[in-house]
């Protein structure tokens, strides 16, 4: 299946995921690691979090795998600086996954889920690929679920079009509410199923965060795919500066929920 990946990966975007580590994206499975294991870890993006994870598990090896070449590279580039060793690189569908049955211990998607065709589909891959006994663990964002103050009506209309932008390519951004049930679709035994979220509160964070979504929504692939929706650019531009409003609000607060699970069988 064709997946087209709403954000894209402009430098607004790669801003937040090379943020991103296996502290503060994956912290609900790094109890279950141990060195020796194998990892699959399933749109590996920017790689941070793969290198974590491979660090982790060392000498076990690890394997990231994205949608393209391209995208691949970026992990390629993360890994090749923090000199991970045991690390292999592969492009694939996670509808369709060219690995053999029960090959790794920990199967591994973050933010994956909400931008596929079909969810249930690629956890039964992944499952699939998972050994008997092992771990599927996927942590995805809910958007309608994200909260914030104070409560400025552009970034209503920036919810409202991502939410349209991200289904128009068959996405589900409201996933985190979902994966439970995804999980029992694909034929798990047995889900955890549990909720984290990233706060932004402070005027550091504050910045980095209005600042990341006020330049993406004028520069990255969400941009143009709006505008080729029809979006004027300057409702685009309304948005933006609403974001920047918001990072100087001294008041300012946001909250980004997250559902995840670690399934087995």
């Amino acid at each position: 299946m064709n997946n087209v990946y709403t954000h894209g990966h402009h430098e607004s975007v790669l801003r937040s995921h090379t943020w991103r580590t296996a502290e503060n994206s994956a912290g609900y499975l790094l109890p279950h690691l141990r060195p020796g294991m194998s990892v699959l870890d399933i749109g590996s993006g920017p790689g941070t979090i793969t290198a974590d994870l491979a660090a982790l598990v060392e000498p076990g090896r690890t394997t990231a795998l994205e949608a393209n070449e391209a995208a691949l590279d970026l992990t390629r580039a993360t890994i090749s600086s923090r000199k991970s060793a045991n690390m292999d690189f592969l492009v694939g569908d996670v509808h369709q996954l060219d690995i053999k049955d029960d090959s790794y211990d920990v199967v591994h998607a973050h933010q994956v889920l909400q931008h596929v065709a079909d969810p249930v589909q690629a956890l039964r891959e992944m499952r699939r690929v998972c050994k008997p006994g092992g771990l599927v663990a996927a942590r995805d964002s809910d958007y309608r679920a994200f909260a914030w103050y104070p409560q400025l009506p552009e970034l209503d209309e920036w919810m409202t079009l991502y939410q349209q932008l991200a289904r128009a390519n068959r996405g589900e951004p409201d996933a985190g509410r979902r994966l439970l049930s995804w999980a029992q679709a694909a034929g798990f035994d047995q889900v955890e199923a549990t909720g984290s979220n990233w706060t932004f509160a402070n005027q550091e964070d504050r910045d980095w965060w209005g600042g990341m979504w006020a330049d993406r929504v004028l520069q990255s692939d969400l941009a143009r795919q709006a505008r080729d929706s029809g979006v004027p650019q300057e409702d685009l531009q309304r948005i933006s500066d609403a974001w920047r409003d918001w990072a100087a609000a001294p008041d300012g607060w946001i909250s980004i929920l997250h559902g995840e699970i670690l399934a087995t069988g």
